[in-house]
């Protein structure tokens, strides 16, 4: 059994980590890189597994609590008229907008809470500069020149791991580009959407999106587009915004008004679509989760749901196994057939979410509405959208 643990990252796996391990008596600790839990973000899907995870841990009405009221998403032409329609009902809340979607700042903020609640401590302003064995334990050095020795180190940092990074190796080892670029903020609603999740493609792989807010008159607006890989400051938000301006000069429907609020957004994020893939999660004493681990990228919608799976089975097998390595075992072979599965793109992957000619924009509506319609639901279903239910999780004692 372990009794320290230092978790790197307060996005959504580490914090769900966190509350699992400090439940069971395991001393925790959580560095994050940010001053505190980052506000705002996308709506994230409750789906599958993960939302199971969630119900285990008696969270699941409180984040029933905390979702958006949306119908579904909708294609739009640049009038704003809906092109198809795909509503949360149609795949029994499976579908691209799920039964429960919560924006990813109140979920962290709940599971976060939720940790500390159980005696898990918080380091914000911080992360780790330096590991190295220590006999049965292993020595962290943080950024603030404080030292201390854990059982166990877990990296939830995201793609662009510093843990992985320090303990695996360079990035470019792990993280593939899909072949594509999107851009997170908060934005006016203007128009209203009347509950829609718009999505609206133009030639030359350009894709614009909103969808409600929790605060009335606001929206979650999206900014993507295709591209082979760009050399830019994934810490320079204004060069990003410049790119976004220059991709999407004279593209239509609502892009000025969104192109103008990512100018002002205090929470505007760009990165390119990647997945993470590695043969293996963990090495000695440090280990990783979530997006560090296998990021599968939004075109899934099924990063969370790795996130929660990935932290349940983890904290499951550490606490129950005397031995950790063959605790960490266990968790490559209970958690990685699901991540081979949740990292399966949608069929055409990027060349479909952001199609490049009129053409392909159309053969995509039109296989919306077939997908909607009722003969061919039940197969699109089995298809497409029940990918999120594809592990049967262990039965461990959460409290």
């Amino acid at each position: 059994m372990i009794d320290s643990v230092l978790i790197s990252g307060a996005g959504i796996a580490g914090p769900v980590l966190a509350s699992l391990l400090a439940r069971r008596g395991v001393h925790v600790t959580v560095v994050e890189i940010a001053d505190g839990v980052r506000p705002g973000g996308q709506a994230v899907d409750l789906r599958g597994a993960g939302r199971t995870v969630l119900d285990r841990m008696g969270l699941l009405d409180r984040a029933r609590a905390l979702s958006l009221q949306q119908e579904g998403i909708a294609e739009v032409d640049s009038t704003g008229r809906h092109l198809s329609e795909m509503r949360v009902s149609d795949f029994g809340g499976e579908g691209i907008v799920s039964e429960i979607e919560i924006l990813r700042g109140d979920l962290a903020d709940l599971l976060v809470a939720d940790s500390k609640d159980h005696g898990a401590e918080y380091r914000f302003g911080t992360r780790i500069s330096g590991l190295s064995p220590a006999g049965d334990q292993v020595q962290v050095e943080l950024d603030d020149r404080s030292v201390c020795l854990v059982d166990l180190v877990v990296g939830a940092d995201g793609p662009h791991s510093a843990t992985r990074k320090l303990v695996f190796g360079p990035e470019e080892q792990f993280v593939r580009p899909l072949g594509g670029y999107m851009a997170w903020f908060t934005a006016p609603e203007g128009e209203s959407l009347d509950g829609w999740y718009a999505m609206y493609n133009h030639p030359g792989g350009l894709v614009a999106s909103q969808r409600p807010g929790r605060e009335d008159g606001t929206a979650k607006a999206s900014l993507s587009f295709a591209s082979e890989p760009l050399v830019f400051d994934r810490h320079d938000p204004d060069e990003q915004r410049a790119l976004l301006r220059t991709r999407f000069a004279g593209a239509g429907w609502r892009t000025p008004e969104l192109l103008a609020a990512a100018d002002v957004a205090d929470d505007f994020y760009l990165d390119a679509l990647v997945q993470v893939h590695m043969a293996e999660w963990s090495r000695d004493r440090v280990t990783l989760i979530g997006d560090a681990a296998y990021c599968p990228s939004p075109l899934t919608g099924l990063g969370t749901s790795l996130a929660l799976v990935g932290a349940y089975i983890l904290a499951g097998e550490v606490t129950s196994q005397p031995d950790l390595q063959v605790a960490l075992q266990r968790y490559d072979e209970l958690a990685r057939p699901y991540v081979t599965t949740a990292q399966e793109l949608p069929p055409g992957g990027m060349r479909s979410f952001a199609p490049n000619s009129r053409l392909a924009i159309w053969l995509r509506i039109a296989t919306t509405r077939l997908m909607v319609s009722r003969p061919l639901r039940p197969l699109a279903r089995r298809m497409f959208f029940s990918k999120a239910e594809a592990v049967t999780l262990p039965e461990y004692t959460v409290d």
